[in-house]
């Protein structure tokens, strides 16, 4: 069986929304992320990747693999019937790493990383200032679209929804946006997605606890 090592409402989210939206059974390992601890058996993280960074996905064979982007390719190419992601030649499949490296990259790395690991000494003046700017870039593609690649829901749409919940707490209000704010709500409506964010939220409110 396919293992998930996750934390709650960190980009590993998208993972679980791809398992959930493909079908595909997980067994779920948390990990608290300040510590390096999993929490089932407060074992050391780094021991299952040096990186010390979720999510991990390890394979039914054993080997893992790291790193969201190429995590939720995998997912998707696992049932390919599920449309997660377009199939081998067709132009949209480039399309989907793309938005991939996007949100990964230009929301994830260079905004929200910062913003909930940095102490805020003046160092995130820059980011702060440039997210407006990137937010505008799926905006407007998506001011007359329903998703971000093809007409059907797709990894990138699970990874986009992620940073977008995340914008908020980052202090980021996407109303500013309504193409956004109307795709986050869609999205929401998916069952997977919503069951997934559920999830992961009721772990993250115990941890506070």
């Amino acid at each position: 069986m396919l293992q998930l090592y996750f934390s709650p409402m960190a980009c590993s989210l998208s993972s679980r929304i791809a398992l959930m939206e493909a079908g595909l059974d997980a067994s779920y390992h948390q990990v608290h992320l300040w510590t390096k601890k999993i929490v089932d058996d407060d074992g050391d993280f780094r021991g299952i990747s040096p990186k010390g960074a979720v999510p991990v996905l390890v394979l039914d064979n054993g080997e893992r693999l790291t790193e969201s982007a190429a995590v939720l390719q995998y997912i998707a190419d696992l049932n390919p019937k599920s449309g997660l992601a377009p199939r081998p030649g067709d132009v949209d499949r480039y399309r989907l790493q793309e938005w991939l490296s996007f949100i990964g990259s230009e929301i994830h790395k260079a905004f929200l990383f910062p913003t909930f690991w940095y102490k805020d000494d003046g160092s995130l003046a820059k980011p702060r200032a440039r997210i407006a700017q990137t937010l505008s870039v799926p905006a407007e593609h998506l001011a007359e679209r329903e998703f971000l690649v093809g007409n059907s829901f797709t990894v990138a749409d699970a990874h986009l929804t992620w940073a977008l919940l995340l914008l908020r707490p980052a202090g980021i209000d996407i109303a500013r946006w309504p193409s956004l704010s109307a795709y986050l709500e869609r999205m929401q409506t998916r069952p997977a997605v919503r069951s997934a964010i559920a999830t992961e939220m009721a772990l993250r409110k115990a941890m506070a606890a």
